[in-house]
Order: structure tokens, then C-alpha cells, then sequence
């Protein structure tokens, strides 16, 4: 008789994940047909498998678990008494896959009724496979119906819909029709060296590993492969099965052209999901961008024989120009909601900068509504510089370093609403009953505490030496002096985090001061009459540790300073500096020596050595509105915010009779500007984004980390249900992707660092509220990308009961949490 260890942790019949299905006895292999490593690893004796849903909509789990003979469960958890221990083994006894048409996933029935389960190894060597072999007692119908469901699973992880929609021809997609699944028991390993047969069939696998030439196939998309003998392809491409397409979406019809901005000739790739590379589609097409008529521009691309690609130039298509590969990278978004990523490749350098700039002067045109012909030379280079894949001009040349993969200790689970020493996890209550969800996020320098804003509530939370969070109390009423209760649009800490001045978005010409040791708003400020605040922040970068009364607001077109002891108005008007343009401001952010940036919705951003004086510097804009400005204590760096990227501008000045001077302190040379760097998600990682919510990219308001004594290192921000950490050193050092990310099963709605630390992340979802750390962030992969929902949606089982604060799994009260209804 067998047993599953930690059974308690797996509640099939949850919501949210349910087993589907289950093979109850088998055997797990690890087969490295072509591998030095050795040729098979038993990696469980006994185990079963089994499909199970996760708490995201059409995601599926290939679950293979140890199973334990009786008694011997017992026994090792008595060696593992420690709850972390014991849930690192509790993961170390279970395999899981994402059920994506990429694991190949197969049955082959052998002699004697032996009946095996394959699946490619996507972490391992080209040819490595997964094998479960079915204990002989399983019966055909048992394993015929696992992997009915498996290709179902597949389908709706693949079209986001039900498998009921999904025709037999639609299923048969996921009928992989490989090389015999090797044997994969070690008494039928191979003794012989491998002979010069073999080796071709490792340079074959690896071929197709590449090109992914099965998928390709079944896509119908003809000019992926570049074989040197295409006829067996064609005649395979006859036999392929009716499937929905998969490949490059048909191109619209073309807008008739008033003005053509460039045109030229390249190289065209699409990018494979399954494979996760780009694959050749035409050798030689033309790349025309046009000017339709009020201010809509259009990219055309074709060749003799098919239209590929038509799209408006607008800036979701996230472009990217890499001159050292001479290629440009973009994004397609379709009208049924799908996203593709694409790649052109020119033959030289002459040709890719033609077509930037005439894609830069169509992309510019259309979100600022100003003839590219009227922007300075300077202004320009400046703009084609921040679309480059380029090396800040002083970044260090350092070999890239592994992040190290450590086990995330805090347990990311929702905490349960009814605190119950008695009571186990999966009684967790994670959807309040109240109309209201988190909104906003303080973090505190002086003291260890955070402010989460939910309705007219404000939670607050102790940050534990262990780097968790523990609930302090609940500000149960945001209500004005007069008992007008209201939501704060925006909060700051101030005087050493004793008060917090908020804002109510029904009255923008007023600010409040709440006394956080009372809990409630104890000062109504009328800032001007005619001047409403559109945002405030501190005098200088660390101002909320010290006494200093005053801060910075600003409005529309005005950047001022707010003094509370000042009797009536309380802004400053000695240290006004409003301009008669329309400027749009949008944000604001201080240097530890008190130098101010502000930026606007027009995507321009200014740079000040005190109030009250015209800037010193002028960033150009983009052409973005800009959301969110952060600067870093020095003043070297200004992060700003766009809703599809980030800008990270590089303010010291590096020539001229102001080198080594910032751009807050002198203004730079008509003939120079600040460096730019634009900080996008690769075009891939977005369409793998789109393609698991539904939802292009929309980033929160991006911080570095903060601390007094060390320098910047990291930048944290989100979108949609990922948080994203930019490696700050790898940013400047060039490197593709230089960022980790972490799926949550909501939308973040806020993200800040921990004050001093650039290892641990406040996170706030709509309900729910934590602090990680950067170990549990990991590399944009497929897997990464999908979510590990396994342990985001079933929380593991602790190994004793918890009941205390100073435990870090300590279960929260229904008062406790900031996403109850207090």
C-alpha cells in the first residue's frame, strides 16, 4: 500500500487546483538519448501523474508526485521537522509542467502493455525527454483519456477558449508524431560509442529543435525553415494537418500612402513562441513606412508574391533598433486581441538608419502632432539614441553574474481573514466583501513601517527583522476636519514619518495632514485659490526622515513650494515659477541636495537647482506622456515613467566647460544633451505578456531603490500582474533583457523597495499586500512568463501551528489585514 506525502497540501476539488485526471502508479525517467551525462535517470521509483488546473483561466499542470511506500512519509517528516525544510522537500518530491504544446507531449503503447508518457525535457539538452511508464496494471482507456485531456489542456492554453469550441482537426495539432519514444529503462541504454549515425541525429534534433520545423509545419508558414534540401519539407507540408493558424496573421489591406517616409529592402523574422526564437519568414522583403493623413502613419511590409504585414506606427509596437545585428524589432497587436513580435534585418548600416529615420519621424508625428522637420538636430539624435540598443558611454565592463537562485522563504500565499490558531491555510478568504481594494503604497524611511491605501482606509504594517510583514493596525476613517470621509488620491510621509499629507481628488486646491500616532486628518491646508495641485513631493530626497515643514507641488504649468506655518494660502508665492504655456505637468521628484526634476504629459522633462528660476536643463520628449519620475540621490540618474517603457537619462555632463557638472546644476551645450536610455521589455517578452493576459504593457510609476548610505542599484516597477527589477549595472552595461519579473495571480496596483534595501519588495495587489524578496523574482522564460501558480494558488502546509507575531507565518486577524473590510 502506498501513500502521497504531504497529502494535506493537494485539495483536489479546490477552485483553484483541481485534478483533472490521474495515472495512479508509475515510474518518472529522465532519457538524454544524446547526452555525455548519462543516458537515463530514474528520478521517482513510484509516483503518479496526474492533470490539474491552476488559478489562472486555461492554464493546465503535468503534476508527477512521489508516492511513498506506508510509514516512510511519517518517518521523513520527522527528519524534517523545520516548516521550510519541509516544504523544500515537498517540492523536491513533486515535477510540474505547464501543459503547452512545446513539451511535445505523447503517448507510445509498447509490447507486453506497457504504456508510456513522453515529454521534452525544455530545460535540458536538445533531445533530452521526461518518460512516466505506466505501471501494467493501468488500463488503455485510463491513459487514451489522459491524453485526451492533455491535447485539450494544450488547446486552451494555446486559444484562450474552451476545448468544447475545438473541432477534431483543431486537436490533432497536439498529435506529435516524433522518433520512437527511447526505452527508458537503464538495461536498454546503448553500450557501443555512438557511431556517425547517431551524430546526425543529434545534428537533426537540434535542427529542429531550432527551427521548430513540426510546428512550423502545421502553421502553414512556408519560409520559416531554411533547410538546404526543402523538398521533403514540401512534401510533408502537403500531408500537414488542418489546424487554425498559428503562424503570421494575414495583413490588412493598405492604406493609400500620401507621403512615403522610407522605404527599403531587408530581411524578414517572426517570432516562434513555441521555440522562443525568431525564424526566417521571406529573404527579401520591402519595409515601407507611409504618411496616411492626420497624423496616422502605416508600416507596410511585402514581398513579390504576399503581403506580410501592415500595421499604424503608434507606440505599442515598442520598436527597437540594434545596430550591431543591423535588425529592428517590433510588436504586432491584432484586432482579436493577439500580439506577435517581428524582426527586420538590413544589410547594412546605411539602410537600418534610413529606416529609422523615416519609422522615428512617423512614430514622433503621431504622438506629438509636430512635423519631425521643425525638431533640432540635436533633439533628434537625442530621440534616435533613446530607441538604439546602446552601452552607456561609462558603464563597466563586468562579466554578467548568475543571479543566485535561492528558495524564497516568505510564504506568498493569501493570508486568511479569520485568525484561528486551529485553523489550516486553504481556509483563506483572499475576496473581501467590500467595494473598495488597495490603491496606494507609503513606504517609510524612518521607521519600519507601510501605508496601504484601500477606500477611505489606511492599513498600516511593521516591517519585521526577518524582512516580512506584520499588521500594525487600521486607520479605520479618512475623513476631513468636518467629518467628510474621503479616498486619498495621493499619499506622502513627512516629519519623520509622524504625519502623512494626502490629497483629495474632489478638491485638488487643498492638501491634508494626517497625525499618524492619532490616526485621523488633524489640518486642512488651502494651497492657492487659483492654482490646483496636480501632485507634491518632498523638499529633498530624504526629507521625510528630518523636521523639514516644507514640500514641492506643482500644477499644470506651475512649480512651487508648500509652507503649512505660512497663515491662509499656503504656497510660497516667492518661490512660484509658472509659466504662461501649457506645460502639463505631470510629476516631480528631489535630489538629496534639494535639485528638482519635473516632467510632463508631453514627455519633456525639466531640471532645476531651486525654485522660483527658469531650468537649467530641458530633456526633448519622446513623445510619451511620462507618469512617474524618480532621481537618484546624487542627481546622476533621472528615471522617468511612460506608460509602454522607461527612460533612464544619465544627467552629468561629460564634455564642454561644464564637464563633471550636472544638468541641475549647468545647463548642457546647445550641441549636447543628457544620454538617454529607454528601458523597454523585449518585443518577445511583450507579445509572451499579451499573449497570457490579454493586455498590452502599462508600467506603475518606477522607484530605484532608496537608501542613505549606498548608491542606486535596481529598479523595481510592474504591469498587470508582474512585478519587474531592473539590474541598474546590467542596464549600463548593455545587457538584453537586464531584468526579472514575478507573476502574480491579480494586477499589482502599487510596488515600492524597502527603505535600505534593494533585496525586498513591498508588493500590493487589490487584495492583498506583502513583502518579497528579489530571490523569488527569476528570468523572463516561458515558465516565468505563464506564473508558477502551483505555490501562488495552493498554500503550502505549514509543520505546526503559528499563532504569534513574531512568527513569520504568523495568520493575520480579520482586522489584521489591509484587504479586510475593517
Amino acid at each position: 500500500m502506498f501513500v502521497l506525502k504531504n497529502v494535506g497540501k493537494l485539495i483536489f476539488g479546490s477552485s483553484s487546483q483541481e485534478s483533472m485526471i490521474e495515472l495512479p502508479q508509475g515510474q518518472l525517467y529522465l532519457v538524454r538519448p544524446l547526452s555525455p551525462k548519462g543516458y537515463s535517470e530514474l528520478i521517482f521509483r513510484d509516483a503518479t501523474a496526474r492533470i490539474r488546473r491552476t488559478g489562472q483561466d486555461y492554464q493546465y499542470q503535468l503534476v508527477i508526485q512521489r508516492v511513498f511506500e506506508e510509514g516512510e512519509a511519517d518517518l521523513l517528516d520527522d527528519e524534517e521537522e523545520d516548516a521550510e525544510i519541509n516544504a523544500l522537500a515537498a517540492e523536491r518530491d513533486e515535477k510540474t509542467f505547464l501543459l503547452d504544446e512545446a513539451l511535445h507531449f505523447r503517448v507510445e503503447n509498447r509490447e507486453l502493455s506497457q504504456k508510456v508518457l513522453a515529454w521534452k525535457d525544455l530545460s535540458g539538452d536538445v533531445g533530452d525527454v521526461y518518460e512516466f511508464v505506466c505501471d501494467t496494471s493501468t488500463k488503455s482507456a485510463q491513459v487514451e483519456a489522459f491524453e485526451r485531456i492533455a491535447r485539450q489542456c494544450q488547446y486552451e492554453r494555446k486559444y484562450r477558449k474552451p476545448h468544447t469550441t475545438a473541432s477534431q482537426a483543431d486537436l490533432q495539432q497536439f498529435d506529435f508524431e516524433e522518433q520512437p519514444i527511447p526505452q527508458a529503462s537503464p538495461i536498454h541504454s546503448p553500450t557501443l560509442a555512438r557511431s556517425i549515425d547517431s551524430s546526425d541525429a543529434m545534428f537533426q534534433l537540434k535542427s529542429e529543435a531550432n527551427v521548430s520545423a513540426k510546428r512550423d509545419r502545421t502553421s502553414g508558414t512556408a519560409a520559416v525553415l531554411a533547410e538546404p534540401e526543402p523538398a521533403p519539407y514540401e512534401e510533408k507540408e502537403v500531408e500537414a494537418k488542418p489546424a487554425k493558424q498559428t503562424g503570421p496573421p494575414k495583413a490588412p489591406a493598405q492604406p493609400e500612402p500620401q507621403e512615403i517616409l522610407s522605404m527599403e529592402l531587408g530581411e524578414l523574422h517572426f517570432f516562434d513562441f513555441p521555440s522562443g526564437a525568431f525564424v526566417i519568414q521571406d529573404s527579401s522583403v520591402t519595409a515601407q513606412v507611409s504618411d496616411i493623413g492626420n497624423w496616422n502613419y502605416w508600416l507596410h511590409i511585402a514581398s513579390t508574391d504576399r503581403q506580410w504585414l501592415g500595421i499604424p506606427v503608434v507606440a505599442d509596437i515598442n520598436p527597437v533598433f540594434n545596430f550591431e545585428f543591423l535588425s529592428f524589432i517590433f510588436n504586432q497587436f491584432t484586432e482579436d486581441g493577439s500580439a506577435y513580435s517581428w524582426l527586420l534585418r538590413f544589410k547594412d548600416t546605411k539602410t537600418l538608419e534610413r529606416f529609422q529615420d523615416g519609422l522615428m519621424r512617423a512614430l514622433w508625428e503621431q504622438l506629438n502632432e509636430v512635423k519631425w522637420t521643425k525638431v533640432k538636430e540635436q533633439d533628434r539624435q537625442y530621440v534616435l539614441d533613446a530607441f538604439e540598443d546602446l552601452k552607456m558611454d561609462d558603464a563597466p565592463i563586468e562579466e554578467e553574474e548568475e543571479e543566485p537562485e535561492v528558495e524564497e522563504q516568505e510564504d506568498d500565499a493569501p493570508q486568511s481573514e479569520h485568525y484561528d490558531s486551529d485553523e489550516e491555510q486553504d481556509d483563506t478568504e483572499t475576496q473581501p466583501q467590500d467595494p473598495h481594494t488597495n490603491s496606494a503604497l507609503a513606504v517609510g524611511y524612518k521607521h519600519d513601517r507601510s501605508f496601504v491605501v484601500r477606500g477611505p482606509k489606511i492599513g498600516v504594517f511593521k516591517h519585521t527583522p526577518k524582512n516580512h510583514l506584520e499588521f500594525t493596525t487600521n486607520i479605520s476613517k479618512v475623513e476631513t476636519p468636518s467629518g467628510e470621509k474621503f479616498v486619498p488620491k495621493k499619499v506622502m510621509l513627512h516629519n519623520e514619518d509622524r504625519n502623512m499629507i494626502l490629497q483629495n481628488d474632489t478638491d485638488p486646491n487643498k492638501l491634508y495632514r494626517m497625525d499618524l500616532e492619532y490616526g485621523k486628518v488633524v489640518d486642512e491646508w488651502n494651497v492657492h485659490d487659483d492654482i490646483p495641485v496636480v501632485t507634491f513631493g518632498p523638499e529633498n530626497k530624504f526629507a521625510q526622515m528630518t523636521h523639514e515643514p516644507t514640500f514641492l507641488g506643482i500644477s499644470r504649468n506651475a512649480l512651487f513650494r508648500v509652507d503649512p506655518r505660512l497663515s491662509g494660502n499656503k504656497l510660497v508665492d516667492s518661490q512660484l515659477k509658472q509659466y504662461v504655456s501649457k506645460n502639463d505637468f505631470s510629476a516631480v521628484s528631489t535630489t538629496e541636495k534639494g535639485y528638482v526634476a519635473v516632467a510632463s504629459n508631453k514627455g519633456d522633462i525639466r531640471l532645476f537647482d531651486r525654485l522660483g528660476i527658469n531650468a537649467k536643463t530641458v530633456i526633448p520628449a519622446l513623445g510619451e506622456p511620462i507618469i512617474g519620475l524618480d532621481v537618484s540621490a546624487d542627481g546622476r540618474w533621472v528615471l522617468g515613467t511612460c506608460r509602454t517603457y522607461l527612460l533612464l537619462i544619465d544627467a552629468l555632463q561629460k564634455q564642454g566647460k561644464n564637464e563633471g557638472k550636472l544638468g541641475f546644476e549647468k545647463p548642457f551645450a546647445a550641441d549636447s544633451k543628457p544620454q538617454p536610455r529607454r528601458l523597454a521589455l523585449t518585443p518577445e517578452h511583450i507579445a509572451q505578456f499579451h499573449h497570457e493576459t490579454g493586455k498590452g504593457v502599462s508600467f506603475t510609476p518606477a522607484r530605484f531603490n532608496t537608501s542613505k548610505d549606498g548608491e542606486e542599484t535596481s529598479i523595481i516597477t510592474a504591469t498587470g500582474p508582474y512585478i519587474i527589477d531592473w539590474n541598474l549595472g546590467k542596464v549600463l552595461r548593455g545587457s538584453k533583457a537586464p531584468y526579472i519579473i514575478k507573476r502574480y495571480e491579480d494586477n499589482v496596483k502599487a510596488d515600492d523597495f524597502k527603505f535600505g534595501s534593494d533585496q525586498n519588495v513591498i508588493v500590493t495587489l487589490p487584495n492583498w499586500v506583502n513583502m518579497v524578496g528579489k530571490q523569488s523574482l527569476k528570468r523572463p522564460t516561458r515558465e516565468s512568463i505563464a506564473g508558477d501558480f502551483q505555490r501562488l494558488g495552493t498554500p503550502r502546509r505549514s509543520s505546526g501551528r503559528v499563532g504569534t507575531r513574531e512568527s513569520g507565518r504568523y495568520k493575520l486577524g480579520r482586522d489584521e489585514v489591509v484587504n479586510s473590510p475593517y
